[in-house]
């Protein structure tokens, strides 16, 4: 016989399976199509395990809630280590948000897509290419210059940040925002659509009238200003 408390998890596990399929199609839309539903739910399930092992209700915490950070954090985890991007896309891509920084404190405004080519004397298409391969390969994302790992809302109860940690990711946080504001207007909305509105491409394509490719160079576009931008913050560029 099964002690109670052995009883009392899997209880918890059975019931919380169908967050981990609802987690993991609410991720699937906002990756890379190379990434499998099924890889996302095998390695929820096994975050739904280890949260009802660790799970401390006196923390304050609902279960759902803290399962719902473990199973989010397993799955990106997950993606992270099958990220098998060749090294020259890395490269790649720390080349063009170096090249952005350049144009933009030279300029002391903007840089254009054209201008970025130059800098890194290629043409426009293969600017746009370097781009796109960097986006799609999970080089570049939003949530890599956010570094979810410190946000209050996925912190894990129990590991709250002292207060020059909080001040830090504050100080962050006002800072990316800034740069979000300074945006181009179509680049701008392109990240309102798909981070708070979370459209997807084709959606935000169809709001603004062009093609979801364009939507594709226009969010990459983004990415790559932002964390050229962010480098004071964050220490880096890209991973090499």
């Amino acid at each position: 016989m099964y002690p109670t408390e052995t009883l009392d998890r899997n209880r918890l596990v059975e019931k919380h399976v169908p967050l981990v399929k609802r987690i993991a199609y609410h991720l699937l839309g906002r990756l890379p199509a190379d990434v499998q539903v099924d890889d996302l739910i095998q390695a929820g399930v096994l975050g739904l395990l280890e949260a009802a092992r660790l799970y401390d209700a006196s923390q304050g915490a609902s279960f759902e809630t803290y399962a719902g950070i473990r199973i989010r954090g397993a799955m990106l985890d997950e993606v992270r280590r099958s990220d098998w991007t060749p090294r020259s896309v890395h490269r790649n891509a720390r080349r063009v948000s170096e090249a952005v920084r350049a144009v933009e404190h030279r300029e002391g405004r903007e840089a254009q897509p054209q201008e970025v080519a130059a800098e890194l004397d290629v043409g426009l298409d293969e600017y746009q290419r370097m781009v796109s391969d960097a986006v799609s390969s999970r080089v570049l994302s939003f949530e890599d210059i956010f570094e979810p790992e410190s946000e209050g809302e996925n912190r894990l109860p129990g590991s709250e940040p002292d207060p020059l940690e909080r001040l830090q990711e504050e100080g962050f946080r006002e800072a990316l925002a800034g740069e979000i504001d300074r945006l181009p207007e179509r680049e701008k909305l392109v990240m309102s659509l798909y981070y708070d509105d979370e459209l997807n491409l084709r959606e935000i394509g169809e709001v603004l009238g062009v093609s979801e490719s364009r939507v594709c160079q226009l969010h990459g576009q983004a990415l790559v200003r932002l964390r050229a931008r962010m480098t004071d913050w964050t220490g880096r560029v890209a991973e090499a």
